[in-house]
């Protein structure tokens, strides 16, 4: 009995290799739980880092765009609207040629400025000047016929019928003569019938002859007709037409500039065909340069329909160009089209700049103020600053750009006006407010400003 309550006390002694290999495995599953509360620590600073006042430390940067607040004094008018656009001339101008041929001389160059009238290029005139001098000739000839015709029949023509008609007359009598004398004779018997009828036929060619020289005669004492006086002078007048015909497409191989302005391009070059009819993409040209006054420029601009309300005929405007920002030309609103484009769901609409300088050029980019009518515009004595009504929170709040980091900011709001608002306390002006990206946004949330 003691033996075997002995070996039982036995079988529950641990070992000392057993008990060491037991601490050291609660010692890994301690390490491993510190571990799993360290990753589980690092991973709530990495993905919520506003929870531990850590957002610009370790985290990616939020693309944002701003504005800044602008401060405006007392009585700045108002602005309805902001589109962008492009300068285009109001009329542009493609020279072309009247007339096909192929260019012999060419004068201008782009960007040269020209007045009206100034010749810009020649064509080739060789064949015109060959029509010019045939027509001419023509009218020469023309005019010696008419002269002919109304000076009438000279006397020495007049003598000259005159004596044809006696000599047919002499003629007539003398054949008139000979036939009396075949007639005795054939009654007696001396000559046959046949000498009496070749006598017979010699009188009536003399009698005809007669005749005919008689009706000369009266006609060349008469002069022409009236009526040849007439084809004659509408001879000349048809060749005189035809000579200001060919002067004038002389005139037409000189191409002159219809309006003064500046050449916007050049479109031949010397040597090239220029032609009125069908042009093709290899053949000859339809017109040699484009023209426009750099002094009557317009912005042309697609609105959306939400914001066409905001826009009127002859209203005020401020254009700037994108190239020269500080620049601010007066300008206002001279067309707004009267159909949509279905497709863009915009309206077109021209704003006239007024007095354009070098600094403005056609096909570049200009941003358009549209001002509200000073009628319309709340009194003010004291200055504002206002903002976009996009940039505002429920609070109300904004976040500012600082450092490149969003940082939030209460504000008092005052009135409200074309998708403006102003801002009463909480901004002095200058600031950079963001106006996108405001989803999810936080305070201290580290942000990029987008170009």
């Amino acid at each position: 009995m003691p033996e075997k309550l002995n070996q039982d006390l036995q079988s529950l002694r641990i070992e000392r290799g057993r008990k060491s290999g037991a601490g050291q495995g609660r010692r890994w599953l301690f390490a491993l739980i510190a571990a799993l509360l360290v990753l589980t620590a690092l991973a709530a600073v990495i993905f919520m880092p506003e929870r531990f006042g850590l957002s610009g430390l370790g985290a990616k940067s939020r693309e944002v765009q701003v504005e800044i607040a602008e401060r405006r004094a007392p009585g700045t008018t108002e602005v309805a609207l902001t589109a962008s656009g492009y300068v285009i001339p109001r009329r542009r101008v493609e020279v072309s040629s009247k007339m096909s041929g192929r260019v012999d001389e060419l004068f201008v160059d782009r960007g040269d400025t020209v007045a009206v009238g100034q010749v810009l290029a020649r064509l080739d005139d060789k064949d015109v000047q060959a029509q010019l001098r045939q027509a001419r000739a023509a009218r020469q000839a023309a005019a010696a016929r008419l002269e002919e015709a109304v000076a009438g029949s000279r006397p020495q023509e007049i003598e000259r019928a005159k004596a044809a008609l006696e000599e047919a007359e002499a003629n007539l009598q003398t054949s008139q003569i000979n036939l009396e004398r075949v007639s005795r004779l054939h009654e007696k018997g001396v000559l046959a019938k046949q000498a009496l009828d070749e006598a017979r036929n010699t009188y009536d060619v003399a009698s005809a002859q007669v005749k005919v020289a008689r009706k000369n005669y009266e006609l060349i004492q008469l002069g022409p007709r009236a009526e040849q006086i007439q084809l004659a002078r509408a001879q000349l007048a048809e060749t005189e037409a035809s000579i200001a015909f060919w002067e004038t497409q002389l005139d037409n191989t000189i191409i002159r500039a219809p309006v003064a302005g500046t050449v916007l391009e050049r479109l031949i070059e010397k040597g090239e065909m220029v032609t009125t009819g069908f042009v093709s993409g290899r053949g000859a040209k339809s017109a040699l340069v484009s023209i426009a006054d750099l002094k009557d420029l317009e912005v042309e601009l697609d609105i959306n329909e939400s914001d066409i309300p905001r826009v009127r005929l002859a209203q005020q405007c401020s254009v700037s160009p994108e190239s020269y920002p500080d620049k601010k030309y007066p300008a206002s609103v001279r067309e707004i089209a009267p159909e949509a484009n279905r497709q863009k769901a915009t309206i077109q609409v021209k704003v006239t700049i007024k007095d354009p300088d070098r600094y403005l050029r056609p096909e570049t980019n200009a941003k358009v103020n549209f001002l509200e009518d000073p009628k319309e515009q709340p009194a003010t004595l004291r200055s504002r600053i206002l903002v976009s009504k996009s940039a505002v929170l429920p609070g109300p709040a904004l976040f500012l750009a600082k450092n490149g980091t969003a940082v939030k900011t209460s504000v008092t709001l005052g009135i409200e006006q074309s998708g403006r608002v102003e801002v009463l306390t909480g901004l002095s002006g200058g600031e950079q407010v963001i106006v996108s990206g405001l989803d999810g946004l936080t305070d201290g949330l580290k942000v990029s400003v987008k170009r």
